[in-house]
């Protein structure tokens, strides 16, 4: 599978890491409410199609990277830098943001 770092150019997906969920809301860190925390660590969805990610190009420019990737095809949608504003243009975001 090839990520487009929008530094580097095509890179294989063996330089980057993982990050997780793009659309998970952390709770605010001063919370105490264990339901809300515990949703947050635990619930997972499982979704087919269109997926928003989070991976960091560990093995080039650092950059942490906001991906849309099709879970059933593995075929990459969208690469932005995930401090760009704006959401991805799938998933349980802003729908009317651009990749």
């Amino acid at each position: 599978m090839l990520i487009t770092c929008p530094y580097c150019g095509p890179r294989d997906v063996s330089e980057f890491a993982y990050q997780g969920d793009g659309n998970r809301n952390r709770p605010d860190p001063a919370s105490t409410d264990l339901v809300a925390w515990n949703a947050y660590v635990y619930d997972r969805l499982n979704p087919a199609g269109a997926h928003n990610e989070i991976w960091q190009h560990a093995g080039g420019c650092r950059a942490h990277l906001a991906v849309v990737r099709d879970t059933l095809t593995h075929e990459i949608l969208s690469v932005r830098f995930a401090r760009e504003k704006g959401a991805p243009a799938h998933g349980r975001r802003k729908s009317g943001a651009k990749a």
